[in-house]
């Protein structure tokens, strides 16, 4: 999930420390005056389309939006109304999670790994909250915080449960593992598009895996494909505080056809290519104190490690080129081999797109954060989902197949696969240390929760 003009396609994961300032919606804004209902967003209007009413239908999501507007509907109050939407909110994420582990009734006929009810049932309740009506006088600030946290249940961002460590099996500390995920994009080229990141996500989402240095514990998240809510922080605002908790993080998006690559580096600028608003933005990141701010970022993820291992039907690459602008020049270079000192950057390996930038925010928020040398992350990206043979293209109209439910289960297949290489290459277990804040629990992971 990503374009790159002179580069590849791609979308993913990440987290940035004190690159915007946060934003929070614990307290009520200040009241001013009422706020009309708003008018849908692009995103939201596609929702009227037969394809994503199908998905709902098929997939027993078609119901979560109404009944989110009923409960909107008995909110006499800014903290009854912010009530609704976190418990509503969160109940569709594990609603989700649940559905794609096989727990839960199976509701319609839509495979269980398919991310894709989860995105058009939650464009269904931000629409009703941006239509809501409130009989309280509802300001305009207080309907974005709403809509903010909204966003932040429905997407796992509020749901990070990082567990103490010892498993009791093998007395080997449970490692820690920050995965992150995208909703699916391009939809104007084909309104059908499942991204298979976010169903990454869902099926990791609480799950151990087995490694040969001891179980690793996952814990997700889903990030939206609008340039404005990364320059508004909230990849930071997100993942932040779990990153001196985590023992390895990962950002994953869909990226070129037929391969996975793990991207070495990391680029500074936006390619304006249009977001899921039909937005366009061509710049540096924006970042909090964009003076110390990097051209580039690096991998610490084992690439080596990753890219020699056995984890699935498809190939996986150290990818090391980026396209920069050198020193003194004027025009836009491709360096297979990676950037060269004093260089403006034009692409990363997984381009310019915001799978390029979670990865340089959730980097750059490691380094800022002191990480760097201990801390094992980067960016991950998935071979394009694709459709069976002869229901290629928009106008083919069927919304699934075997082949493309196959093929959904096959890559994320071997993201758990390249989680559970990346955690046994990296550093070893200790049974007894700190955490990155210099606090110690008693299995040897602090501050867990």
């Amino acid at each position: 999930m990503t374009h790159t003009r002179v580069r590849i396609g791609v979308l993913g994961l990440a987290l940035v420390a004190g690159l915007a300032a946060p934003v929070t919606a614990t307290a009520a804004p200040p009241a001013t005056a009422p706020a009309p209902a708003a008018a849908p967003t692009v995103e939201e209007r596609r929702l009227d389309g037969d394809v994503p009413q199908e998905i709902l239908r098929r997939s027993g999501f078609a119901a979560v939006a109404p009944v989110f507007a009923r409960g909107l509907g008995r909110a006499d109050s800014y903290r009854e109304a912010r009530r609704v939407v976190a418990r509503e909110g969160s109940a569709l994420w594990r609603r989700a999670v649940d559905r794609a582990q096989g727990r839960g009734p199976d509701r319609g006929d839509l495979s269980r790994d398919d991310d894709r009810p989860l995105y058009w049932a939650r464009l269904g309740m931000t629409r009703e909250l941006r239509a809501w009506e409130a009989g309280f006088g509802l300001t305009e600030r207080q309907r974005a915080a709403l809509l903010g946290e909204l966003e932040r249940a429905s997407r796992g961002q509020s749901d990070v449960r990082l567990p103490q460590g010892g498993d009791g099996r093998t007395g080997k500390g449970v490692k820690r593992v920050l995965l992150t995920g995208f909703d699916p994009f391009t939809l104007d080229r084909d309104i059908r598009i499942s991204n298979p990141s976010g169903a990454a996500a869902l099926a990791l989402d609480g799950t151990v895996i087995d490694t040969p240095d001891g179980p690793a514990r996952v814990e997700t998240a889903v990030f939206p494909v609008r340039w404005q809510d990364f320059g508004q922080g909230a990849v930071e605002r997100a993942l932040r505080a779990y990153l001196p908790r985590v023992d390895l993080f990962t950002t994953v998006s869909q990226g070129r056809v037929g391969r996975f690559d793990v991207e070495r580096t990391n680029g500074a600028w936006r390619g304006g290519f249009p977001d899921n608003d039909n937005v366009s933005r061509t710049e540096t990141v924006p970042v909090a104190d964009p003076a110390s701010q990097p051209q580039w970022t690096t991998t610490t993820l084992p690439y080596e490690a990753i890219a020699a291992a056995d984890t699935g039907r498809f190939p996986v690459y150290d990818n090391t080129s980026v396209t920069e602008i050198p020193a003194g020049g004027t025009e836009a270079v491709v360096r297979p081999g990676g950037p060269t000192p004093g260089s403006a950057a034009r692409a990363g390996g997984g381009g310019d797109y915001l799978s390029n930038e979670i990865a340089y925010r959730a980097t750059l928020l490691r380094d800022r954060l002191g990480l760097r040398g201990s801390l094992p992350g980067g960016h991950v990206h998935t071979p394009v989902l694709e459709f069976g043979a002869g229901n290629t293209g928009p106008a083919a109209g069927a919304v699934t197949d075997p082949a493309f439910v196959r093929n959904r289960l096959d890559i994320v297949a071997q993201v758990r696969a390249i989680v559970a290489v990346a955690v046994s290459a990296s550093e070893p277990d200790r049974t007894d240390r700190t955490d990155r804040t210099g606090r110690r629990d008693r299995t040897g992971r602090a501050d867990g929760s």
